[in-house]
């Protein structure tokens, strides 16, 4: 049987497929960063950004977890130690302004571009240019919210948005309802 356009169903969820896979292979392509990310070092000193990832170092057992992987990543991140607070930050750069989402549990134990497992309750974020273990402090301009989330992950994919958080931190400033919502960005430095 072939439709009015003379092709086969089949076909056409091959041209469909094909289509698909290059809009998306083009959409990465240019939401990559045209100019260089600033450096680790800039942001923050050497030995802090070591410490903030020293929790995170897999071990073999952890590497060949399979059906368990959200649990592990749960175990590990529940004694992560809390990085600098808020009171200790000596520098607030702003960063910008956009559109925020979040994704939770979903990608829960899959790994993360920085190589860390992700998990939902725990402040991170994904940012296309900002280096791995940044601190942002992300603020929710229409209730005055604000939570402070590290770098762990690339994206968001999307043109339209500019920061993916985690599940609980979108929870705490407000977006969990709405799905999205305009959020202001700062880099903190310590």
């Amino acid at each position: 049987m072939f439709n009015r356009n003379g092709r086969s169903p089949a076909r056409n969820r091959r041209l469909t497929v094909i289509a698909g896979a290059a809009f998306a292979a083009t959409a990465i392509a240019l939401s990559a960063p045209f100019e260089t990310p600033a450096h680790a070092e800039e942001l923050a000193p050497r030995p802090i950004f070591d410490n903030a990832f020293a929790p995170f170092a897999m071990s073999d057992a952890d590497k060949t977890a399979n059906g368990d992987a959200a649990l592990v990543a749960a175990a590990r991140f529940a004694d992560a130690p809390v990085s600098a607070s808020t009171a200790e930050v000596t520098d607030v750069r702003p960063v910008g302004r956009g559109v925020a989402s979040y994704y939770g549990a979903g990608f829960a134990g899959r790994p993360t571009a920085s190589g860390e497992r992700f998990n939902p309750s725990v402040l991170t974020a994904a940012h296309r240019t900002l280096p791995f273990g940044t601190r942002l402090k992300v603020t929710n301009p229409r209730n005055g919210r604000s939570v402070v989330v590290r770098v762990n992950d690339r994206g968001p994919f999307s043109r339209a948005r500019v920061i993916d958080l985690s599940q609980e931190a979108a929870r705490q400033i407000g977006l969990i309802q709405q799905g999205h919502g305009v959020v202001q960005l700062a880099a903190l430095t310590s």
